[in-house]
């Protein structure tokens, strides 16, 4: 089993900050579970496989100019990480969105297998 370490969990946040599809997936196993923050279900929309999850990440990167997470925090404990962020996306058009989330991100041999989002709500 690989440990989770800080090193780790920067290497995914850079491959998320570079908008890069392909770093992205390589640190999800193939059947890794995404739980979206919102949706019907207790766990909000779930996507499971690696390509539903890529779909998902690569059409978010497609919509936007940017997308950003900057780290607030991270803890490790265990096969977990647990990371606060501060989300900003710009868009084509300027206008942006921004908003803080949480990510819990559960590892199986250096490969995440779970990453369970959560995220304020923002109204106008």
């Amino acid at each position: 089993m690989t440990n989770v370490t800080m090193d780790l969990v920067d290497a995914i946040g850079e491959a998320f900050n570079a908008n890069n599809i392909d770093a992205v997936m390589k640190f999800f196993s193939q059947d890794a579970v995404f739980d979206h923050a919102v949706g019907p279900d207790v766990h909000g929309v779930r996507f499971e496989g690696a390509e539903a999850i890529r779909a998902v990440f690569a059409g978010l990167f497609d919509r936007v100019g940017t997308v950003q997470w900057d780290t607030l925090d991270c803890a490790i404990n265990g096969n977990k990480a647990y990371c606060e962020y501060r989300r900003k996306a710009t868009f084509e058009d300027g206008t942006t969105e921004e908003f803080l989330s949480v990510d819990i991100l559960t590892f199986k041999d250096g490969l995440i297998v779970h990453k369970d989002t959560y995220y304020k709500q923002r109204t106008s």
